[in-house]
This record gives structure tokens, C-alpha cells and sequence, in this order.
């Protein structure tokens, strides 16, 4: 059996020693800013006495909302179709399986960066023939300068705290030892050039007899970021 020798390997010390004490802070940032996309859903429907004149008028008005939305040009940076459905609705009374008519819809997502343009294009969908609308829902997208700026502010004040312990053992940070991420989280947020209030204009396309935009308000999007530090010190005079 081999002995140990002195300079074999020995684990980390977790708590830092007495010629290099830790400090362990966190960092924590929180941001409000303007959202930098809205997205809208649209369902249209049909009903018809049997299921071809539903699915024609169906098609028809899907064709329609697509248009509509696709008019609006690049204020729409994403259009997606969601649902599809057909259904029979029975008689509630009589023998058999007797169907009285047939309910069809799409389910349409919309997303917007153009927030003048959402309170019109809002306005015009809702006064589309069996359709609804649902929304805005306002977000920041997943690489928006905002995260960025919550981390980085949150490391700044990580090191502060960090300084501020040291400054009051009468001492100074020596190195960083650990830097972790636990989370940033955010709400939705930022368009740096919409207007605070989201204002209508005239579109092509729009009709003269087109109801007034809705004047909608962006909702103010939250971002948070938090981050663990730990640092080595010069050893303090206590």
C-alpha cells in the first residue's frame, strides 16, 4: 500500500481559506421597456345548411382575412395558420344521427412590429363578417438588446456588492472565482422607435368607409436577470 504524499492533489476548499477569503453575492437587475412586437389572433367562421356551402364560405373568408393582413406588407412579420375545423351540429330532437347544420373556422396568428399599423389592421378585422379577434399580446423578442442589458447590469452590481463588503472589512477584491447564470427572465418589451400611444394612419388598400383605428396602448414589458458571483479578497486586518 503507497502512502499519500504531501503534494498530492487535495480537494477544493468550497469557502475560500484565510490567505484567500470568499465573497459570495448576487446580482439582480430589473428593466421596463417598450414591447418591440404584438401578436393577434384571428378566428373566422362559417355555417351553412350542409358542408360544401360551409367550407366555400369558408374558404372565401379565410381568403379575405389572408389578403387583408397581407396588404399591411412588412408591418406584419409573421402570419401563421393554426386551426382548421369542419363540425356538424345534430338536431336535438328526432330519431337518428340528423345534422342541421354545419359550423366551420381558422384560427390565424398574426405578428406585428408596426404598432400604427396594428391599431387599424385590428380595427379592420373586427369588422369582418363572423370574425374575431383576440389580442394584442406584447412581447420582446428572445434576442432583444433589453436581456443583454439586464445581465450586464446585473453583473455590475454583483461586483459593486461585492467591493462594497470588502470596502467594509477595509480590504479590496483580489480575482473572480465564479461567475453563474440563474435565470434571466423577462416580459415582453421594446420597439425604441414606437410611439407611446400606438397613433392610426392610412394604409393602402384601406377603404373609405373603414371604422376608426382602435388607438391602442403597448404594454410595458418586464425584464429580469440575476446572476451568482463569488470573489477571492486580499486577506482583511481584523
Amino acid at each position: 500500500m503507497t502512502a499519500a504524499t504531501p503534494d498530492a492533489s487535495q480537494p477544493a476548499v468550497p469557502y475560500g481559506t484565510p490567505e484567500a477569503p470568499r465573497i459570495a453575492v448576487r446580482g439582480e437587475a430589473r428593466l421596463e421597456v417598450d414591447p418591440e412586437i404584438a401578436r393577434i389572433g384571428i378566428t373566422v367562421a362559417a355555417r351553412g345548411r350542409d358542408r360544401r356551402s360551409a367550407l366555400d364560405d369558408l374558404t372565401r373568408r379565410n381568403a379575405g382575412l389572408l389578403d387583408l393582413v397581407k396588404s399591411y406588407g412588412d408591418a406584419v412579420e409573421r402570419l401563421e395558420t393554426g386551426a382548421f375545423s369542419i363540425t356538424p351540429e345534430l338536431t336535438k330532437h328526432g330519431r337518428g344521427e340528423r345534422v342541421r347544420t354545419y359550423h366551420g373556422s381558422v384560427r390565424v396568428t398574426a405578428e406585428l412590429t408596426d404598432f400604427t399599423a396594428l391599431g387599424e389592421l385590428t380595427t379592420r378585422l373586427a369588422d369582418l363578417e363572423l370574425t374575431r379577434v383576440d389580442g394584442p399580446w406584447w412581447a420582446l423578442r428572445p434576442d432583444s438588446p433589453a436581456h443583454r442589458e439586464a445581465r450586464k447590469k446585473a453583473v455590475r452590481e454583483a461586483v459593486q456588492r461585492a467591493r462594497e463588503y470588502a470596502e467594509a472589512l477595509g480590504t479590496s477584491l483580489s480575482a473572480l472565482v465564479e461567475l453563474a447564470d440563474i435565470g434571466a427572465e423577462s416580459a415582453p418589451p421594446a420597439y425604441p422607435q414606437a410611439p407611446g400611444r400606438m397613433r392610426s394612419a392610412a394604409f393602402a388598400g384601406a377603404a373609405e368607409d373603414t371604422p376608426a383605428p382602435l388607438d391602442l396602448e403597448p404594454q410595458r414589458q418586464r425584464v429580469h436577470a440575476q446572476i451568482n458571483a463569488r470573489f477571492t479578497m486580499v486577506p482583511p486586518q481584523l
